[in-house]
């Protein structure tokens, strides 16, 4: 078992990703909008209610620009030593409810972490009919049982957690069926889903995907008095740093670092962290 090393550096062909209301809306209901009474939003989880204008989970912009790594394989390793890492995203301008883009997807590191290996991918998803970007997705796995080949460690990451009590707090329960609906997003890992492939990865049953963890912490912070409006989120970086089960309670710790910045991590049951070196900021685009 190996990975592909010579797939750094060398893009994808472009691939077209299609959405229409009906996945912009499953998105934003598999992160619980809609099912936490205190935390119903039309905007998000209706298209024609009267007087609301659909809007897109920001988020969402990782859902759509995935596409363009699906069938590309990283090597010969099992899947079930696979977890996501890291995910960041770019949101250069406000996701449309229903849309097309074209998605190029580049393998930009494979890092030797001694017992395992970190592979960083970038996908870059443009407007399909103007050319003008929509996301910049930056996704890290790390597998088990791959390191060992003589590369480089990787970046290392500067983030600090501030000194002093988060300014922001907010709680969500998950529900035992949360993966089995995010899966309908489109990763069909049955890591989420499957008791005997979970155990070979040695979880003692399936996982809530980290990305659904990633949506729900999108979700909470977006929910914040004192937040930015879903429009003007412009990144959101977290790292994943420990497995949620579905029906686990989570929750967000933010502090305002300024100049519509804002730093998170987010905790489970127990108070142990499940998404930390978290990023946010509103306001222009990055790019």
């Amino acid at each position: 078992m190996s990975l592909d090393h010579d797939l750094v550096g060398s893009p994808s062909e472009p691939v077209t990703a299609r959405w229409s209301d009906t996945e912009t809306l499953l998105y934003a209901l598999s992160l619980g909008y809609g099912h936490d009474d205190q935390l119903v939003d039309l905007r998000y989880t209706s298209e024609n209610t009267a007087g609301v204008e659909q809007v897109v989970v920001p988020t969402y912009g990782v859902i759509m620009a995935s596409g363009a790594g699906r069938g590309r394989s990283l090597g010969d390793f099992d899947r079930a030593l696979l977890v996501h890492a890291e995910q960041g995203l770019q949101i250069h301008r406000p996701i449309p409810a229903a849309g097309e883009a074209q998605v190029t997807s580049t393998v930009i590191g494979m890092y030797d972490k001694g017992k395992a290996a970190i592979v960083t991918t970038e996908a870059r998803a443009v407007d399909a009919r103007t050319g003008e970007p929509l996301v910049t997705s930056t996704s890290s796995v790390f597998i088990r049982g791959e390191g060992g080949f003589g590369g480089e460690a990787g970046p290392r990451s500067d983030w600090q957690r501030p000194d002093r009590e988060p300014d922001f707090t907010a709680s969500t329960t998950t529900w035992p069926g949360q993966a089995l609906l995010y899966r309908l997003n489109g990763d069909r890992n049955p890591l989420h889903a499957d008791p005997e492939f979970a155990a070979r990865g040695g979880f003692g049953k399936p996982i809530l995907h980290g990305l659904c963890t990633y949506g729900i912490s999108a979700r909470l912070l977006l929910g914040l008095e004192g937040a930015g409006e879903p429009a003007e989120m412009r990144e959101f970086n977290a790292r994943f740093s420990s497995p949620v089960i579905p029906g686990d309670t989570l929750t967000l710790h933010a502090w305002d670092v300024g100049d519509g910045g804002f730093a998170f991590q987010t905790t489970g049951s127990g108070g142990r962290v499940v998404l930390d070196h978290g990023v946010s900021r509103f306001g222009s685009d990055p790019a």
